[in-house]
């Protein structure tokens, strides 16, 4: 991640305390709303609205994914998590989306939590850079989602 001047080693940046913040706020609203058929549908609406609100590169490669993962997983509830587009399944985030302007970065990435099944021997990947998703990253993109999930 990409520091102000001035910031030191071993303290957030601006937008590491955002996305601590808009967890927070996730959170709340969690536990205000419950859980079924209304709160999935107001997640949704909160995830299509951020990525609504997204620069337009990100927009792009964020609707792409979220249109991509809705199809292949539609058992993963979209939600926000930490301020990003998320799916979850039961509650636990499988995958994520960060755009590359929520830290400054010069590339989007497509990530996994531990739920994800995609174990490889000993070592294998967790998150993969994205700079467009384009045709091959949406197949690639695919195939990651379903092995997540196990099928």
């Amino acid at each position: 991640m990409n520091r102000a001047a001035g910031d030191t080693a071993g303290t957030f940046s601006d937008a590491e305390k955002e996305a601590m913040r808009a967890r927070a706020e996730e959170i709340r609203a969690e536990k205000a709303q419950g859980r079924g058929a209304k709160k999935r549908e107001s997640d949704r609406a909160k995830l299509e609205e951020l990525i609504d609100g997204l620069p337009e590169g990100d927009r792009r490669d964020a609707r792409r994914v979220h249109e991509i993962v809705s199809l292949v997983a539609p058992q993963l509830d979209p939600r926000t998590w930490y301020g990003m587009p998320a799916w979850a399944l039961d509650g636990e985030v499988v995958c994520f989306f960060t755009p590359a302007s929520k830290f400054d970065e010069r590339y989007s990435s497509f990530g996994f939590n531990a739920a994800a099944r995609l174990d490889e021997g000993s070592m294998w990947a967790t998150s993969f850079a994205v700079t467009e998703v384009d045709d091959a990253a949406a197949e690639r993109i695919t195939h990651l989602v379903t092995r997540a999930l196990g099928d």
